[in-house]
């Protein structure tokens, strides 16, 4: 699958099918004329301050970049992603009372609800069910039995309308409980004590940034708080996802995932939470965590998944003897576009300085926990601006993070892996190519813009992102620029380990 968060940023940056933004809440109108009349000492005051209220409120965008102008307004508050600012109480539906549904619908990234009560799925309608004694008041009354009726795609990308078409619909129904009818329409067949959580991998899933970005990290965010006592339904299930991250799910839940569409049993909770909160690109939102975890929390899950397995490989292998003084350094290659073309060059240069070198060439069928066990035991990694760079959540914090950023790719390269992994506490270096180093520079003529001005591309859609700068571009570094770095970085991590000597002394 191609990188579709570029694709991301083009629609985003074009102003194509934006939901409208609520999370900001700047009324520039208000703010700035609505000046009521007053005595005339007055006015010279008020006038000022009106106009100081406008020059501060458009200041930001004044000196923001064009290319990340619609993208910074809509995700400067990563707290606006659970319903509410980070000087808020608490978010929307924080809390529920029993036989009731409450949605917060209030984030870009998505919708998320509560239900808690006598809830019963029916996987044939895609509904689930909250039967409530009639008692209970409700401010969406409707005809009949029915108190309430809530449609939810439990889904990360709300504001992407394309990718959210694919996406299985959700019906949450909450009705007058009539004891003899319930059990004989809908009887338990299993009953859960724990709480569930209903998410969806459908989508882009199949693309490991994805998978991470919009499934695995908003799953952890979501259940963490459960301490592994919750039940997961998956939406769109795949047996091969299962299969895949069934360690890393195994670190969040005790208990089985269910297959929703393809499970015709009704099941029972007591409370349920249908679909996953989000807040930022590879990265988690410490404030807004019940007990303040962060991304080297979710690192710690990954390795307490992935050891056991690391564990038996290592006593399956023949043993190898490496220099242990020399810092190890990993190459995760490409085939294709984006592939680094002097690579083994890059290798050799990259011993001489004193690193021992591994090339590692992962794909969908490569073992997860092997590329954990690489990356993991790595001092450096190098790679190429694409969704494989979502496996720097594999390092140790105190690492270094090397992207290669071709041509046209420099937002993207920063916002969606070199910002993150500054979150994770690793070095991060971005390094971007110059045109001489790009193999558009033999297609086009020296003075043109997609050498000279990539934005001005970029901005013409993603079609045009896509086909010049993603699938047709390979990167020839200039190791005599590129070994500066390398340098740097030896020298960064020999001074890493002796300082730890010291320190253990």
């Amino acid at each position: 699958m191609v990188d579709h968060h570029v694709h991301r940023h083009t629609h985003m940056k074009k102003g194509v099918n934006l939901p409208p933004i609520h999370i900001i809440h700047v009324d520039e109108e208000h703010g700035c004329v609505s000046i009521k009349r007053s005595r005339p000492k007055l006015l010279f005051f008020i006038t000022f301050c009106s106009v100081l209220s406008c020059v501060l409120l458009l200041l930001p965008s004044l000196f923001s970049s064009s290319t990340s102008s619609t993208f910074s307004l809509l995700y400067s508050y990563e707290g606006d992603d659970d319903g509410t600012l980070s000087g808020s109480k608490a978010p929307l539906c924080s809390s529920v009372s029993d036989g009731t549904i409450c949605c917060d619908r209030t984030s870009v990234r998505s919708d998320i609800c509560m239900m808690k009560g006598d809830i019963r799925t029916n996987s044939s309608s895609f509904s689930v069910f909250l039967y409530t004694s009639s008692n209970v008041s409700s401010d969406h009354m409707t005809a009949g039995d029915e108190l309430q009726r809530e449609k939810i795609k439990p889904y990360t990308r709300k504001w992407e309308p394309s990718t959210m078409a694919t996406i299985d619909e959700l019906t949450l129904i909450a009705k007058k409980s009539n004891s003899s009818n319930v059990e004989n329409v809908h009887k338990c067949d299993v009953y859960h004590d724990v709480p569930a959580v209903f998410f969806s991998t459908g989508g882009f899933t199949g693309n490991v940034y994805h998978e991470f970005n919009d499934g695995l990290i908003p799953l952890y965010i979501t259940s963490k708080k459960f301490n592994k006592k919750v039940v997961f339904v998956i939406l769109e299930y795949h047996d091969w996802w299962v299969m895949k991250y069934g360690d890393v799910v195994s670190r969040l839940s005790d208990y089985e995932p269910i297959d929703f569409n393809g499970d015709n049993r009704t099941h029972c909770f007591s409370e349920a939470i249908v679909g996953l909160r989000i807040h930022d690109e590879l990265a988690i939102n410490a404030t807004l965590m019940e007990n303040h975890e962060t991304i080297e929390d979710f690192h710690d899950v990954l390795d307490k998944a992935y050891t056991p397995r690391i564990q038996d490989l290592v006593q399956e292998e023949p043993i190898t003897i490496v220099e242990p003084e020399k810092p190890k350094l990993v190459i995760i290659s490409r085939n294709g576009s984006r592939a680094i073309t002097n690579q083994n060059l890059l290798a050799k240069m990259a011993e001489k300085i004193g690193f021992n070198v591994e090339i590692l060439w992962p794909d969908k069928t490569t073992e997860l926990a092997k590329i954990y066990r690489s990356l993991n035991s790595s001092d450096v990694m190098i790679g190429v601006h694409g969704a494989a760079m979502t496996h720097f959540l594999f390092m140790r914090p105190g690492s270094v993070f090397i992207q290669v950023v071709p041509l046209g790719t420099t937002w993207a390269a920063e916002t969606y892996y070199g910002g993150p992994a500054k979150k994770l506490g690793l070095r991060y270096i971005g390094y971007e190519i110059l045109p001489q180093e790009s193999s558009l520079y033999n297609e086009y003529e020296r003075n043109d813009v997609v050498l000279t001005n990539p934005d001005s591309v970029n901005d013409r859609g993603w079609e045009f992102t896509k086909k010049i700068y993603l699938d047709r571009q390979k990167v020839k570094l200039n190791l005599t620029r590129f070994r500066k770095h390398l340098v740097r970085s030896h020298l960064y991590i020999m001074a890493k380990r002796n300082q730890a000597r010291n320190h253990a002394r």
